[in-house]
């Protein structure tokens, strides 16, 4: 029996590790900043796990694994690593699998990472995602500790996450639900990609908990069949035509509207092919078992469908999207505020943006 802490066990991948260890013989105490009810072997303890005065006593308590799915700035990090690190016998950190370089063969753990490779000094001035992830492996790392496990998830979907290219699902199945046409590029659309199910991937971290074997190894944890954007394009367009009757009309740019505002995720990551070598995990876990993506998704996709529910709506993108595609929101639906409605209305017939989302 072991004592595990989850740090951010709440979200997406969070969930389906707990669900995954409920029931088990371990201990297991989840950080939250809502109340929950505690089940079974769950523990839920109440704060915010970005604050040191929480999880310094927290970690007090003894634990034999720390699960971190928390987000941190490189600093941030710099000073959590040693608490973290001297708080347990194994702390899983969650990388990311943005990490690596542009890679024309499959990618292993060993391929080279963008930090350690890329010459764009504007992009490595920055602390994007990729590169603050690669930092921060890099302070385990140099930690002088082993008792560290780096996990590199890439992308993952589940029943409340649809992600197209950079887009998710605020972005685009809101509008194909709707009736409006969906907005994608074609530099993206060419792109080979890998998604992986939620559940899969917390499947693979927990199977690396308490494995000695696993301390000082970095592993990523994917599903071994890639698809090209363009595949998922039509995989979600003949869903949504099946469930509502009605296929989405597809509007292709050539180049991603994420470029004027997000343009690293796209230049450093959604531009590569992202193909991967799943044997290193495979040792852990028969990575075969993994949920197909043509079946995951369809699935994911018809429970969504069936019930909705969205984080929020970008109006002004909105607004954009329907001056290139010549729609409108008329009249608008789910219960939009006047507010939501005017800034709407304000972008689509009288702030020009296309210059920022070209």
């Amino acid at each position: 029996m072991s004592k595990i802490l989850i740090l951010g066990g709440t979200g997406a991948m969070g969930v389906h590790l707990v669900s995954i260890l409920e029931n088990t013989e371990n201990q297991v105490y989840v950080t939250t900043r809502k109340q929950r009810a505690n089940r079974n072997n769950i523990t839920y303890v109440q704060g915010n796990a970005h604050d040191e005065g929480f999880i310094r006593p927290l970690l007090q308590d003894g634990f034999d694994v720390v699960v971190d799915f928390m987000v941190y700035n490189t600093e941030e990090f710099r000073t959590r690593a040693e608490l973290m690190l001297d708080s347990c016998k194994q702390y899983v950190y969650l990388s990311s699998s943005r990490v690596y370089s542009d890679n024309d063969e499959v990618i292993t753990e060993t391929t080279p990472r963008i930090l350690d490779v890329c010459k764009d000094e504007e992009y490595l001035s920055t602390d994007e995602y990729a590169l603050t992830k690669a930092r921060q492996e890099n302070i385990l790392r140099e930690s002088g500790k082993t008792n560290w496990t780096i996990i590199r998830p890439y992308i993952t979907y589940s029943e409340t996450r649809l992600q197209l290219g950079v887009n998710e699902k605020e972005t685009w199945l809101y509008r194909a639900l709707h009736g409006h046409t969906i907005v994608f590029s074609e530099d993206i659309a060419k792109n080979y990609t890998t998604l992986t199910y939620g559940y899969d991937v917390a499947r693979g971290i927990a199977s690396i908990i308490c494995k000695p074997e696993a301390y000082g190894e970095a592993f990523h944890i994917t599903q071994s069949k890639p698809m090209k954007w363009s595949e998922i394009l039509n995989l979600y367009t003949s869903v949504i035509e099946e469930k509502t009757g009605r296929r989405p009309k597809v509007l292709m740019r050539k180049q991603s509207p994420n470029l004027a505002f997000g343009k690293w995720q796209v230049m450093y990551d959604r531009w590569y092919n992202r193909k991967f070598d799943s044997k290193k995990i495979s040792n852990f876990i028969p990575t075969e078992s993994f949920l197909k993506p043509e079946e995951g998704l369809k699935k994911c996709l018809k429970a969504f469908i069936d019930n909705p529910q969205y984080n929020g709506i970008n109006w002004a993108l909105e607004a954009q999207y329907d001056r290139w595609t010549g729609e409108c929101y008329l009249p608008f639906r789910d219960h939009q505020t006047w507010k939501q409605c005017i800034k709407y209305y304000l972008y689509r017939f009288i702030i020009n943006t296309s210059k920022r989302y070209s």
